[in-house]
């Protein structure tokens, strides 16, 4: 049977299914209670055992926890771990990612544990260098495990607090009650909850933060997106009053640092806000459990050290667990175990549709149109009409800017309108001058300019015309570009990574790298 773990990357928590992430945790279950009970069989049949398999950690951000997690997880499988010195690395020499791992992979290294600020940065060298490896032969794909990128995700750590969820909830995943406190803006162990908490079936997100460290919107959107009853509050003391109060505590240390000097000066009071205190003791269940990734902040703990030895502290034993989980991961990517999962049929998230619709031509010139104020017939040449329908007249001359840009329009003859189409304003664009729009053009209208409709005149008639949509995916366009200025194929970047796309439920564009949304006005540079 194909082992489908093999050779697979961890970038984002959804790279595993749920089902599969299911399989890794009962085989995490599995090895602990071997480690515990020291039954070295068992424990043996999870080791790669392999003085020649490499794994390359390269943490270009400080990490104590992680690190030496997978550092000890690698001891455990007695296999050849090399550390990459960022303070002499070839990235402090401006040298690219993927020049640097394409290097690195053809010195017979298969996997890759890596932390950096740059977020989406797995994605792409999973990319690249599988594309790499395919060119010169190598027998092993190059896989890449996401060890925390900027303020995007935190696969791994996902991987053991659901782990400790689970085994906390008696190894159930029907339902769970969360609690998330602290800062959730920059906080990418709890960004990866969105996604990964749909292990269970049922999810209830309590959002406890100030303002301004509340979880950024587009993650706060996925959770409902995937069906999570999701509350906010503003502080502990807040949360408290009432009495739907979660069973189980996340929480996250503050990086106000990272926030200007206007946070900074009220650091006190917002961290007052996140911070469990003894007065709240007696309004909790005693069977609470907190979580915390680790470290605690030494000066301003979000879980104060007189909860270390109480029943409540879950975090020392998910700590625990992180190496469990990651000697279970190792083996599983390596090709070591997994061989007996059977693979469910997972649903693909992003079908293709169609969305470049062109009208039946004998449907064309069967009324005769009305030609709007301003806008004179022309006997050659194309007209884009509907376009932003619904918008103010600013908005939409700004986005017929936009798309002249986008479709080197500029600079020939014509113009554009504004009309009120009833009650609703819509944008035209009219080019009189002969024009040849191919398959690739119509792709680039249709992502600039969903929802209008391309009128081909020619001998004073339409010739040709199609309906735009939203298309499911945008990509293999050299202007497009994430806005994020931290996203791998941000061009403040240098990597040259194409920008890639995905259409949301909300009808939005979600970065490929780094999971940022986007409105398509928004991916086009400049």
């Amino acid at each position: 049977m194909e082992n489908v773990f093999k050779g697979r990357s961890l970038c984002v928590i959804e790279d595993f299914s749920i089902d599969e992430r299911k399989y890794l945790f009962f085989q995490v279950r599995k090895l602990k209670e071997a480690i515990i009970t020291n039954n070295t069989k068992i424990m043996d049949s999870f080791r790669i055992d392999d003085l020649d398999f490499g794994i390359y950690e390269v943490f270009l951000e400080n990490s104590t926890r992680t690190k030496e997690s997978f550092r000890n997880a690698a001891k455990f499988h007695k296999i050849k771990l090399t550390e990459m010195s960022t303070v002499s690395s070839s990235f402090n020499k401006g040298e690219s990612y993927a020049d640097t791992f394409n290097t690195l992979s053809g010195y017979h290294n298969a996997i890759f544990i890596i932390r950096s600020k740059v977020e989406g940065v797995c994605k792409w060298l999973s990319i690249e260098c599988q594309a790499y490896a395919k060119r010169n032969n190598l027998p092993f794909k190059p896989i890449f495990i996401n060890a925390g990128d900027g303020k995007h995700e935190h696969p791994t750590q996902e991987l053991l607090d659901e782990f400790t969820f689970i085994e906390d909830n008696n190894w159930s995943t029907d339902s769970l009650h969360l609690a998330v406190v602290g800062d959730l803006f920059h906080g990418r162990t709890v960004h990866s909850k969105a996604n990964g908490l749909k292990i269970f079936d049922k999810v209830k997100v309590d959002l406890i933060a100030p303002d301004d460290l509340q979880m950024p919107e587009n993650y706060y959107n996925r959770m409902l997106e995937n069906g999570y009853s999701v509350r906010k509050f503003t502080s502990i003391e807040e949360y408290l009053k009432q009495k739907d109060i979660a069973k189980k505590w996340y929480f996250t240390r503050p990086q106000l640092e990272r926030m200007g000097e206007k946070i900074l000066n009220k650091q006190e009071e917002l961290r007052s806000y996140i911070t469990f205190r003894p007065e709240f003791l007696d309004k909790i269940d005693p069977t609470t459990k907190f979580y915390h990734p680790l470290p605690r902040h030494k000066l301003h703990p979000v879980i104060p050290t007189f909860l270390d030895e109480t029943p409540f502290n879950g975090w020392e034993r998910q700590s625990i667990n992180g190496m469990y989980t990651r000697i279970v991961l190792l083996g599983l990517v390596s090709g070591k175990i997994g061989q007996d999962y059977s693979s469910k049929a997972e649903e693909n998230e992003y079908q293709d549709e169609e969305y470049i619709i062109a009208v039946d031509k004998n449907l064309l010139n069967k009324k005769v149109k009305k030609v709007s104020e301003g806008v004179h017939p022309i006997n050659e040449g194309l007209v884009i009409d509907h376009i932003l329908k619904g918008g103010t007249p600013e908005e939409i001359r700004k986005h017929m800017r936009l798309i002249c840009k986008v479709m080197k329009l500029n600079g020939l003859k014509g113009g554009e309108w504004v009309s009120n189409s009833g009650e609703q304003y819509k944008g035209i664009i009219f080019r009189p001058c002969k024009i040849n729009f191919d398959r690739k053009q119509l792709k680039r209208l249709a992502a600039v300019a969903p929802g209008c409709t391309l009128n081909i005149i020619r001998d004073g008639k339409v010739q040709e015309k199609f309906r735009t949509k939203m298309p499911p995916r945008i990509y293999n366009f050299e202007d497009l570009m994430c806005c994020n200025d931290a996203c791998i194929s941000n061009e403040t970047q240098g990597e040259s990574a194409p920008a890639l796309f995905y259409k949301t439920v909300e009808n939005k564009y979600v970065c490929a790298y780094c999971g940022k949304e986007h409105t398509f006005q928004e991916i086009w540079k400049g």
